[in-house]
């Protein structure tokens, strides 16, 4: 191998005479482009901040105790370990030159490349009130979930240790701020919890006097889907229990008080836990592909992509799943969902190979083949296109799509008979508090005080 020293970085990328492409992210739009890569007559660098493939629409499952963070995630080199062309790096890309064609990584060193993939997705968006981060944590990765696992399950233990009833209720009121398919997901879990998992459970609360409540800005839940999907789903969440209020703003976060606008009205709801769900941001890759290759960002900071998902300046770096604006299709961008970043992984691993064969390719073309979001236990709301479906058939439906998307075989057999258990027992046995646990806010007085007292 034949290194080379450029501006205090180290070049570790071989003379090869074989195209190299480097891929940027190991979520489902990156993975699958280098999974369908494995017969190319390329080179492939995958490079990732993390060592495993997370399947993020399983995410909330670890947030609620269904399912524990291994349930659902992969290791990329064991994924990728028979594709002898592909080689996988824990690093994170820190700046790109579109010129030079190089990346440049955090560990100080660079990579040539011939053909560049971004596929580095998006992030909470608290839409300029980034201080509330540490009140209402969103949900993209293993540690978000933790870290709301680790309040819902301690919100109801400090109860337990709690004796002011207003401090025992705001305790037991959990508020998830935004209506979508993430929001509804968290908000019925939840509730499930509360009213099913853990009755029984404690001597001194009852957990059926939990108060779940869901805030939206729009006029209904799920907005993307058809009406009668968001109806059938605010239906279901009612009858869980969940309380929802649509056209409502959230405008403040600070020491477990939510202040909401509803029209010209402002109220406050005091809950110990609360979880963001109301959008997203592009990763800071879009920022640098602004500066570094004139790319045009949407208003969230997603890159506006070509009809081949190419940017329009350079024909050799592709920009796929959520980080991508896909405007080509329809009369909105393609959603930020899975299938759309699998597909397009994939359609740009067959480009990059018809390419390298000097053979042309059509432009990126996607069929949808509908939207689910799961509300409960047996419910679910399937959107087909041709039909919507709701309630238990939807469930099944959601239930092996899941599966189905999931990339290992022991991950596909362990969460169905993870699901299979929870189905029959109504438990979460991933319930697993692992941090420091919360403390009532009287008991924290009352034992500093016993403290002064002691030292006195």
């Amino acid at each position: 191998m034949q290194t080379v020293l450029t501006n205090n970085r180290q070049n570790t990328q071989p003379v090869s005479s074989v195209p190299h492409v480097v891929i940027i992210g190991g979520g489902f739009g990156g993975l699958y482009a280098a999974k369908s890569l494995k017969h190319a007559p390329v080179k492939v660098t995958l490079i990732d901040k993390r060592n495993f493939h997370l399947f993020q629409p399983l995410l909330y499952q670890v947030a609620t105790g269904s399912l524990s963070p291994a349930d659902i995630a992969s290791p990329l080199r064991v994924v990728l370990s028979k594709h002898k062309n592909t080689q996988v790096l824990l690093d994170k890309v820190v700046d790109i030159d579109p010129e030079a064609k190089k990346v440049y990584l955090e560990s100080e060193k660079e990579l040539n490349y011939d053909t560049l993939v971004i596929a580095t997705g998006v992030s909470h968006h608290y839409f300029g009130n980034d201080q509330w981060q540490t009140e209402a944590p969103g949900l993209k990765t293993v540690e978000d979930a933790l870290e709301m696992r680790r309040r819902i399950f301690m919100a109801f233990e400090a109860a337990e240790k709690e004796s002011d009833p207003e401090k025992k209720q705001a305790l037991l009121t959990f508020v998830v701020v935004g209506g979508g398919p993430t929001g509804v997901e968290l908000a019925g879990a939840i509730a499930e919890i509360a009213y099913k998992s853990l009755c029984g459970d404690f001597r001194d609360i009852d957990t059926t006097q939990a108060k779940v409540v869901l805030f939206e800005g729009m006029d209904r839940i799920l907005p993307p889907y058809p009406p009668e999907s968001s109806a059938q789903a605010r239906q279901a969440l009612e009858k869980l229990g969940v309380e929802i209020q649509t056209k409502t703003l959230v405008t403040d976060i600070t020491n477990n008080t939510v202040t909401f606008r509803q029209g010209e009205n402002t109220n406050k709801i005091e809950a110990h836990t609360v979880l963001w769900a109301a959008g997203v941001k592009a990763s800071f890759m879009g920022r640098i592909l602004a500066e570094k290759a004139e790319a045009e960002l949407d208003r969230v900071g997603r890159v506006m992509v070509e009809p081949d998902l190419s940017l329009k300046k350079y024909s050799d770096i592709f920009v796929i799943g959520d980080l991508a604006n896909f405007s080509h299709q329809g009369d909105r961008p393609l959603p930020g969902v899975a299938p759309v970043a699998i597909k397009e992984g994939e359609y740009v691993a067959k480009l990059i190979g018809k390419r390298v064969r000097g053979q042309a390719v059509e432009a990126f073309k996607y069929y949808d083949f509908g939207s689910l979001a799961v509300i409960g236990q047996n419910k679910a709301v399937v959107d087909l296109g041709f039909a919507q479906l709701s309630g238990f058939l939807a469930w099944l439906i959601w239930v092996f799509a899941h599966i189905y998307f999931l990339i290992e075989f022991d991950n596909k057999l362990i969460v169905m008979i993870q699901w299979a258990w929870n189905y029959i027992t109504l438990g979460r046995g991933a319930r697993l508090i692992t941090e420091t646990p919360l403390v009532s806010e009287s008991q924290s007085k009352a034992k500093t005080s016993q403290y002064q007292l002691a030292e006195n």
